[in-house]
């Protein structure tokens, strides 16, 4: 009997949504798809929020992942980017949790050791990895989609280890475990 699931990684942004699915059929990885939601045109950031929300949707609807890996937003010195990143996160995120779908979420530095084996690794290394392990016959122009690639399979290759990144399995597992962001 064959053991398969379908695991949807996503690369948040407000700019650029990257996402990336793999099956795991009998512990072997195959790609399945990756591709990008551009939302350069969008001006209005509640429009790129519902289009993040719908589009994950559509992607869970489609392909039915088993889990989702998402990456999470990296510290930086702009706090209004890093604000639109953890909209961006969330957003994608609620979609999951409101289909009742596992969501791990793995730092950038995480994905790229597991990917390259360098935390500090380029996007372009990164997506060239992948190039090689999945047989991928070319590269996209923006690598977002790599990187919402490479978070599938950091999943992947971070399954059965006890430090796999925060997880959630519904909207109780999530708020139970991030107690402290919530204001009485």
């Amino acid at each position: 009997m064959e053991n398969e699931k379908i695991i949807l990684g996503i690369d948040p942004g407000t700019t650029i949504m990257g996402f990336g699915i793999i099956k795991v059929v009998n512990k072997k990885m195959h790609f399945v798809q990756m591709n990008e939601l551009l939302l350069r045109k969008y001006e209005d950031p509640y429009t790129k929020l519902k289009l993040i929300f719908e589009r994950t949707l559509e992607l869970i609807d489609t392909y039915h992942p088993d889990e989702i890996a998402i990456e999470a937003p990296f510290y930086a010195k702009n706090v209004q980017s890093m604000l639109k990143l953890g909209r961006a996160q969330g957003v994608a995120m609620a979609a999951g949790l409101s289909r009742q779908i596992p969501i791990t979420e793995y730092m950038p530095k995480k994905i790229k050791m597991a990917i390259t084996g360098n935390g500090n690794a380029s996007k372009e290394q990164v997506a060239k990895m992948l190039q090689s392990v999945l047989q991928l016959k070319s590269l996209p122009k923006n690598l977002d989609s790599t990187d919402g690639l490479a978070a599938a399979v950091c999943h992947f290759y971070n399954e059965g280890r006890v430090d796999i990144g925060k997880r959630y399995t519904g909207w109780e597992s999530f708020v139970k475990n991030n107690s402290g962001r919530v204001e009485e």
